[in-house]
């Protein structure tokens, strides 16, 4: 029997499954920090939704924590690095609020297009408005659908049986696939110059940070209306309620905000905004599911047993050679995501050295991890890596071979024309990238980079440093990687922050460089 502390409330008959289980049950609704410090000291499982902000120093008191459980999908509330580095198994419940954010996303647009809460709100203040709510039909408009991933598949699907025309962005998403949902594939510039409505689905990254500020909706299509279930912070709220005061947008049905709870916003001020306090998730039946399912993998790992929705791999068992290599791959992973910049139709994966003596389907998980994280509108999980995989129709294919020239070990990564790989270097095991595109480098993986690729001639590194340093980026690391033939035509260079878009342009405009890849890892 374990206690199993349960800080926010979850379905009943989630709770029922852990008493079945023969755990002892505390809900404690809602405790302060100082109080959550007291309370996760003698729990050996502690589960939270989205309010309970589980910290390294919570993680650090809890001396017996086995398992942290997320009734839902975020993490944004989990130090899951704090928790890994102590063996803490952190799961959720990924796919038990699809269909109702797929379902609130169907009621906002039609509550959108319709006036449906303004004409509400009017009759029963005593104000007969027929003709001033006059609302626009769903069939025959064109829907923008950016992210195609689980909820936006169901989105477009509902969207089909309105009559709308669908059109979707999604660059990790085969044409192909799109065809067999009967949306057609177009740029995000395109997608927002042609919609009638647009409906975002992507998760919040630093990639998708602001992805609808000024300039994208400054290209909207006149009369365009925005709906936003998916994370708040992707749209720059700011600009959204600038463009429809101004009447270049239509409205929008805003469900999430950068900062929440939110009781104060531009867009609460403008009528043709309808408005909701983040209930993409709340349904009976997306609660209960979420309770059953988190109840389910925190019974598992309370039993020593595999925990199928665990984020976490560092806390799952893995030989000791291949452990240190799981980070690596998962960096590996990203790092070929953001060198692709597209979807791609194979992933290969390939272990040599010692390695290949060894299971090592974790690294596979682990680079499918880095890779999709990347791109999938939902928290990524070494479980549910290879069904994205799969449903973007994405071949993964690992290989072994106990044979390598110049390393113990090598973990390789390729997808379209891009391969990456990287070793532990040392008695300490530090990760290292010693290939990028078939040529020879030797640096630490680190948040920010660039690849380069440029003219083998002279006076290249000092203009690529030249550029970096004028624009105030300090570059912390670099090397120069030789291709197989000896040319010095590539270099990857790790900066301290993040390079500024417009410094990566100059960079591309200049007749020495081929090409810029900015990389971020996690």
């Amino acid at each position: 029997m374990a206690r199993v502390l349960v800080t926010e409330a979850i379905a009943e008959s989630g709770l029922s499954l852990l008493r079945q289980a023969g755990h002892e049950v505390d809900v404690h609704l809602e405790p302060s920090p100082d109080e959550l410090l007291d309370l996760v000291e003698e729990a050996e499982a502690l589960i939270v939704r989205s309010a309970t902000r589980v910290t390294a120093e919570v993680i650090e008191k809890a001396r017996r924590l086995v398992v942290i459980g997320r009734a839902g999908i975020g993490l944004d509330n989990i130090d899951v690095e704090a928790a890994t580095r102590r063996g803490i198994i952190v799961a959720n419940a990924p796919h038990s609020n699809t269909l109702s954010a797929a379902e609130h996303t169907m009621a906002l647009l039609l509550a959108q297009a319709r006036n449906v809460p303004q004409a509400h709100a009017a009759l029963v203040s005593g104000r007969w408005e027929r003709s001033r709510w006059k609302g626009v039909e769903l069939s025959g408009k064109t829907l923008g659908i950016i992210g195609l991933g689980r909820i936006g598949r169901l989105v477009a699907q509902r969207a089909l049986a309105f009559g709308m025309k669908l059109i979707a962005y999604d660059p990790y998403v085969s044409e192909e696939r799109a065809r067999q949902l009967s949306v057609t594939l177009v740029d995000l510039e395109e997608l927002m110059e042609r919609s009638d409505f647009v409906t975002i689905h992507v998760a919040r990254t630093p990639q998708t940070e602001g992805m609808i500020g000024r300039d994208l909706l400054a290209r909207a299509k006149p009369g365009m209306r925005l709906v936003n279930v998916a994370r708040g912070g992707i749209v720059d709220e700011e600009a959204l309620a600038e463009a429809i005061r101004e009447g270049r947008l239509a409205g929008a049905a805003i469900d999430v905000f950068a900062d929440e709870p939110c009781t104060s916003s531009p867009l609460f001020e403008l009528e043709s905004v309808v408005v909701t306090p983040h209930l993409g998730a709340s349904t009976v039946e997306a609660q209960d599911k979420a309770g059953i399912a988190i109840a389910e993998q925190v019974n598992l790992a309370l039993a020593g047993e595999f925990v199928p929705f665990a984020v976490n791999l560092g806390a799952v068992e893995v030989n000791e050679t291949v452990r240190p290599f799981v980070a690596l791959a998962e960096r590996l992973g990203e790092f070929l995501a953001c060198l692709t910049g597209e979807g791609v139709e194979q992933l290969e994966v390939e272990c040599q050295g010692q390695l290949a003596d060894y299971d090592t389907r974790a690294l596979t998980l682990a680079v499918l991890k880095g890779y999709f994280s990347r791109t999938a509108d939902e928290p990524v999980s070494y479980v549910n890596a290879p069904r994205i995989a799969e449903e973007r129709g994405v071949v993964v294919r690992d290989s072994h071979t106990t044979t390598t020239h110049d390393w113990v070990n090598l973990l390789s990564v390729r997808g379209g024309t891009h391969m990456v790989a990287g070793t532990m270097h040392g008695l300490k095991a530090e990760p290292r990238i010693v290939k990028v595109d078939d040529h020879l480098v030797d640096i630490p993986p680190e948040r920010h980079m660039l690849v380069v690729r440029n003219e083998d001639r002279p006076g290249v590194i000092g203009f690529v440093g030249t550029v970096l340093g004028d624009a105030g980026v300090n570059i912390s690391n670099m090397d120069v990687g030789k291709s197989p033939e000896g040319e010095a035509a590539l270099m990857v260079l790790a900066t301290d922050q993040p390079v500024p878009s417009e410094v990566i342009k100059k960079l591309q405009d200049s007749p020495l460089v081929r090409s810029v890849h900015a990389v971020t890892l996690g």
